[in-house]
């Protein structure tokens, strides 16, 4: 296994790196955040995932090893493959995915592109306890005041709403009252739209 890659930084690109180590080029695959973490210097160091298949060999590359540690968690879930991974390190911070599936906000997971609820549920269900013990922290709790709205805005796109859509008249009714339940948010949500 590749741990880490040192070396001559040729090429940058969102989606990855071409490294030069020792007179080799090796093109290394990476995620956004891992992107706007490295500078346009020309010594660079990247820690690596070498994913080795039938028809090919793939290097993915980080800029920190918590991420690389969240990436291989994510590969141990059942339907999510590496693209999977990468798209959810693109658009989430490393800690948010932490954060995410500590504290079993199914939502978040799911606003990741490709990522359906029944996969987010999955991540959350075979990981969670892996993060809680990996990263000592204690049951996180998502803040009260979002759960009425996050299940309000859940059972709107069941209802076949779109979320952003949703989501606005969602605020527009939650700023006139904050304290209604989650039917009530429907209610009047539905009203609105």
């Amino acid at each position: 296994m590749i741990e880490h890659l040192s070396g001559k930084l040729v090429e940058k690109n969102p989606t990855y790196l071409v490294i030069e180590c020792g007179g080799v080029g090796y093109f290394v695959n990476i995620s956004l955040h891992t992107f706007s973490r490295i500078e346009e210097q020309e010594a660079i160091r990247v820690f690596t995932h070498l994913q080795v298949k039938e028809d090919s060999h793939t290097l993915f590359g980080f800029s920190e090893k918590s991420e690389r540690e969240i990436f291989r968690l994510l590969l141990s879930v059942s339907g999510i493959g590496s693209s999977t991974a990468r798209t959810m390190l693109s658009s989430l911070t490393p800690v948010q995915v932490r954060d995410a599936i500590a504290g079993g906000d199914v939502a978040t997971i799911q606003g990741v592109k490709g990522i359906g609820a029944k996969t987010a549920q999955r991540v959350i269900l075979d990981l969670k306890d892996k993060i809680l013990k990996i990263y000592d922290i204690d049951e996180v709790s998502l803040p009260s005041n979002n759960t009425n709205k996050d299940e309000a805005l859940s059972a709107l796109e069941v209802l076949g709403f779109v979320r952003k859509q949703s989501e606005k008249v969602v605020d527009k009714v939650l700023a006139q009252d904050a304290s209604l339940s989650v039917e009530d948010i429907i209610k009047r949500t539905l009203k609105n739209l």
